[in-house]
């Protein structure tokens, strides 16, 4: 079984088309969204409207949640500023936002024994927790073992990596990092996300039983900042998006 995951959209359109046109030639055979659908660009409802007419499960981000909280005028859409990126979300696809979940686990039965896969934004614990590749062995076990989470599948930090932490009982537990479609932070603009891969053979006493394999997809990034430098939202933003900080 072949799982596409990617995460932090972040309002980008022109990657998040890219990153689309590319994961339809590979036909995945499920495709999950770990949430960050808004916030730092100027797209969020066509990002959203494409995500619910591919009927994509999505989880919710730290800034899919902040717009509840945001009241929205009409000078309000015009001063200049972060919010600027939610103020421009509609009343339908606020309530879309506030309804998602906070997290997506998966069983699967392979003959070497069940497998679980829990898909969160930040961690377990947090939406805004960051799980770094250098995070203590021991801190991410521990949240794992409380998660029953065989491979645990994040986003948030927009760094992506795949990890393999060997237990004391000799089984294998996956950390992925699904990194960022549309504002990547590992100094490559690139789109990015990844092709989870499970077949009868994964198991968690083989640990290359299970691949993951990152996907970087080229697109238009000074589009992407020349809209960002057009709208009220801080310049900074572009340059982020140029440099991929």
């Amino acid at each position: 079984m072949r799982i596409a995951l990617f995460s932090d959209i972040h309002a980008n359109l022109p990657a998040f088309e890219a990153l689309l046109a590319d994961l339809d030639k590979r036909q995945a055979d499920a495709v999950y969204c770990l949430g960050d659908l808004v916030g730092y660009n100027v797209w969020p409802n066509e990002v959203i409207a494409q995500i619910r007419k591919r009927g994509i499960a999505t989880l919710a981000g730290n800034h899919d949640l902040k717009p509840k909280k945001i009241i929205t005028t009409p000078q309000s859409l015009t001063e200049p500023g972060k919010s600027h990126a939610y103020h421009l979300i509609d009343d339908e696809n606020r309530k879309y936002l506030a309804a998602l979940p906070a997290h997506i686990r998966l069983e699967f039965n392979p003959p070497g024994g069940p497998l679980n896969m829990v898909l969160a934004h930040g961690s377990t614990r947090s939406v805004d927790e960051y799980v770094l590749e250098d995070l203590d062995e021991d801190y991410v076990l521990e949240m794992m073992e409380e998660a029953n989470a065989d491979i645990l599948c994040v986003g948030h930090s927009h760094k992506p990596y795949h990890r393999v932490i060997t237990t004391s009982n000799q089984k294998s537990k996956h950390v992925i990092n699904i990194g960022s479609a549309g504002k990547p932070k590992d100094g490559n603009p690139d789109a990015c996300y990844v092709i989870l891969t499970l077949n009868e053979a994964s198991t968690v006493l083989d640990k290359n039983s299970i691949e993951a394999a990152f996907i970087r997809v080229p697109y238009d990034v000074e589009k992407a900042a020349a809209a960002i430098e057009k709208s009220p939202l801080p310049d900074e933003f572009a340059d982020r998006l140029r440099r991929a900080y």
